[in-house]
């Protein structure tokens, strides 16, 4: 086939999924059930049969599919809003996990008649939570932010951990050692944190000192960090997943040059990621080989949803000062997506017996439950008496370095429901060094005086020496949160 035609058809595809997209939202459902059925309609079975079943190459692409999914959630993800959440979310990534396979586990083998290895790698690959779906519906959802900050972080954390006992139950056929399968894991997960931090500090360091000569390049950098951060870890054997989360985190929640554009840089690869994967995963599903699994399927299913998933969160969040309502929520909430299905291929191409029956019958648990769980999450928080605990929303806050001057540039966007609203610019009371010099307002521009009133939707220049920058931001960051009194209620930003 030409290039051309290879060129139309792709660019068809990714505007169709952008349709999906919307379709998907209105729904209220993750994205992966449209991009999957594209998939389906494609491949074999199809009015357009496009034969693939390189298990290997799907293993290949959906781990790097992987790879740029975890880094747009660590990018964007913002670090104070679930800094309060990470040790309950490593705990219910841990020992929720491990919660969770066994109880999966010895349910396949009871219920099922399962082999035990096949058993516990059902269990295993349906373990993790799915970064791409929790991120595209749970940010949509008014939620608390301690609640939003567990999911966000439980899904970004739990990958690393079941690739581990997924591959090792891949490749070894007889039972491996609980007490040195154990060590791995700790040694795995730590070192990969570790390298992730020092790739992602060493990289914010580095973009704050060297002015790079066009911005479009900064977005790039960032995203080869995180990525790089990934294989870095994998030849020193520890954790890829958790060091390429761990950096990205780090990166987003620098203070970097046009952060916003980083942030919108890596959503639009995140979502190729998505698209590319789900679609190619909907190309190896064979339709003839699913509705024999679907009863296995609902079985085990149900089994994960009401019985090992609340355990799994449940028991390792005692402690931590949660609601009974948020943990039955964050019960309901456990999406699987890509990941489970991702990982279903790696007992595939190590030609595990029974793999073909646990890729229908994980494939058949995503879509089914996916189609459950994902309209019912507004109605979950409903029940369980969730809000926002969020007073408005935050502002948006771009950065351009003046090299030259050591100083900095920031673009501030009044939201509509900020307090700046109303605020004369002599009532910010930014800190010394600091200035609004222009406002953007109505397609027009003008040089503020100290009574000039913000209005919402204004645009802000904001000139800030680079010992203030911080201090700027986070006064700024108050009032839109609490108004021009913001210091009478103890509000000091970020």
């Amino acid at each position: 086939m030409h290039l051309d035609i290879w060129l139309l058809l792709g660019a068809s595809l990714v505007l169709c999924a952008i349709v999906a997209v919307r379709l998907s939202h209105r729904a209220g459902l993750p994205t992966l059930l449209a991009y999957m059925g594209i998939g389906l309609f494609m491949g074999e079975g199809g009015p357009f049969p496009i034969e693939f079943h390189d298990a290997r190459l799907a293993e290949t692409l959906g781990l790097a599919a992987l790879v740029l999914i975890l880094a747009e959630g660590g990018i964007t993800t913002d670090w104070r809003h679930v800094r309060p959440s990470v040790p309950a979310a490593l705990a219910v990534s841990t020992i929720g996990t491990l919660i969770s396979i066994l109880v999966v586990g010895f349910a396949a083998i009871w219920l099922l008649d399962m082999d035990w290895r096949l058993a516990f790698l059902l269990a295993a690959v349906l373990a993790p939570t799915d970064a791409a779906a929790v991120f595209s519906v749970l940010r949509r959802l008014p939620l608390p932010s301690r609640l939003s900050g567990l999911l966000e972080a439980e899904s970004g954390f739990n990958d690393a951990p079941v690739v581990i006992v997924v591959v090792t139950l891949s490749t070894t056929a007889a039972m491996p050692d609980l007490l040195e399968l154990g060590g791995i894991m700790v040694y795995e997960l730590i070192a990969g944190g570790v390298i992730g931090f020092l790739i992602g500090r060493f990289g914010a360091y580095a973009l704050r000192s060297v002015a790079l000569p066009a911005s479009g390049l900064y977005p790039i950098a960032v995203l080869s960090l995180s990525i790089g951060s990934y294989g870095a870890a994998a030849q020193l054997h520890a954790s890829g997943f958790m060091a390429v989360y761990v950096s990205a985190l780090v990166l987003g929640n620098s203070r970097l040059p046009h952060r916003p554009a980083t942030r919108g840089f890596a959503e639009g690869v995140g979502w190729l990621a998505q698209i590319g994967v789900f679609v190619m995963l909907g190309l190896l599903a064979s339709p003839s080989d699913l509705p024999g699994q679907i009863v296995p399927a609902l079985v085990i299913g149900f089994i994960l949803l009401l019985v090992a998933r609340p355990l799994s969160v449940m028991l390792p969040t005692l402690g931590f000062g949660l609601t009974l309502g948020e943990k039955l929520f964050a019960s309901w909430a456990g999406l699987r997506g890509a990941v489970p299905i991702v990982l279903a291929t790696i007992p595939m191409v190590e030609r595990v017996p029974g793999s073909e029956t646990l890729f229908a019958i994980v494939f058949n648990i995503v879509v089914v439950f996916t189609l459950l769980q994902g309209p019912t999450l507004p109605l979950a928080a409903r029940l369980c008496r969730l809000k926002d605990d969020e007073e408005a929303r935050e502002l948006g806050v771009e950065a351009a370095p003046l090299e030259q001057l050591h100083a900095e540039l920031l673009e501030v966007r009044v939201p509509s429901d900020s307090r700046l609203n109303g605020v004369e610019i002599f009532e910010l009371r930014l800190p010394q060094g600091a200035s609004v010099t222009l406002i953007v307002r109505d397609g027009g521009s003008f040089v503020p005086e100290p009574t000039t009133a913000l209005q919402t939707g204004d645009t802000l220049l904001v000139v800030t020496t680079d010992q203030v920058r911080d201090a700027a931001e986070r006064r700024l960051r108050a009032v839109s949160r609490r108004g021009k009194l913001a210091g009478w209620f103890g509000e000091t930003g970020m």
